[in-house]
This record gives C-alpha cells, structure tokens and sequence, in this order.
C-alpha cells in the first residue's frame, strides 16, 4: 500500500509541473533594432563554446596514419594512441549532437553551427540573451535568436543553433556576437573576430 502511495505522489508530482527543467528553446527576432550600450560589470560572459556539426564525419587525423618519410625514418608526428585521445572530445560532441537522430531527415535537422555560452549576473535582473549573426548566403543581412530570463542571479548557459533547413537554405554562420540585455540596454557582449 505504501509502494502505491509513493508511486502516485511521485507521478502526481511530475505531471504536475511540467514546465520544470525543460530547456526554453529561442525565438527568432524579426527585426533587429539597434539597442543602447551600456556595459555593466555586474553581467559578464564566462564561455563559449562553438560547434560545427558537418554532414561528413571528421576523417582521421594526419597525425594518426604514424606515416613513416622516404628515407625510413620515422616522422616525429604523435602516434596513433595519442592522435586518437586527441580526437575524443569532437568525436564525443558529435555522437552527443546526433543522439536520437534515427533516420535521414532527423540527422538532416541536425546538421549546423551550435553555439553554447556561459554567462553570469551578479545582481537580480531580468536579462535577454541575444544571438545576433551573419550567414554565407545572406551576406549582411542580420539574424537574431533571443531568450529571455526573469528574475535571474548567477551563472547560467544559453544554446543557441542555427541547423536543419536554415543552415543548408542559407549556409554556415560567418559571423556572430552575443547580447546580454537588461532594462532595453545591452550590459555584456561577446562577439565572433569577423563581427563589425
């Protein structure tokens, strides 16, 4: 009788807050207006992390063939263990990014640049993170991806992806800069070398 009572509070629980823990996914902006700048040293990006997820597998290193020169000597380039261990990490964040993708099209949708950026607010406030971008294809025209976050304090991470349809549509992204935005100014940003 306990194990039934344990059950049904558990699952009431879970069915009753369904919104808890789900990832926001981002919207898409439709037109990107310029905002005041206001750097704040309380808002401060922490990391970031970009990911190209290519339809091609990454082929094996130069370093791990061990290809030995002409003369029979052997080239002072890592062996295959150590190229491997090297490697490991792409490997992994690719079997990650395609995780559940069964068919073609799943994989299809997948396919494009990922975008993962830690950042932190030393005081309560309610922030909007923006993603603003470049792709091949469209030249100047610029793309934005927003999040807002309510009463936030603290490090937190935002994904941000450009994939599936928008990216083989429109190509890769060339050029990026990320927002924090508190009280319609922008407190911190985070931009990509070929950003102007």
């Amino acid at each position: 009788m306990r194990f039934a009572a344990a059950v049904f509070v558990l699952s009431f629980l879970t069915v009753s807050a369904p919104g808890k823990g789900a990832r926001e996914e981002p919207k898409v902006v439709e037109k990107v207006t310029p905002l005041p700048v206001a750097l704040d040293k309380d808002f401060e990006f922490r990391k970031t992390k970009l990911f190209f997820l290519s339809e091609k597998a990454p082929k094996a290193s130069e370093r791990a063939r061990g290809t030995t020169s002409s003369l029979g000597a052997k080239s002072n380039s890592p062996n295959q263990k150590t190229a491997t261990l090297q490697d490991a990490p792409i490997t992994f964040e690719r079997q990650y990014r395609l995780y559940g993708a069964v068919t073609a099209l799943d994989r299809r949708q997948r396919f494009g640049d990922y975008f993962d950026f830690f950042w932190r607010a030393k005081r309560r406030s309610d922030v909007t993170v923006r993603l603003e971008y470049h792709q091949e294809k469209l030249h100047e025209h610029v793309q934005a991806q927003e999040i807002t976050y309510r009463n936030v304090r603290g490090t937190h991470k935002t994904e941000f992806k450009v994939t599936g349809d928008d990216y083989f549509d429109d190509g890769r992204v060339i050029a990026w800069r990320c927002l924090l935005i508190a009280s319609g100014r922008i407190v911190a940003e985070n931009r990509s070398f070929l950003w102007e």
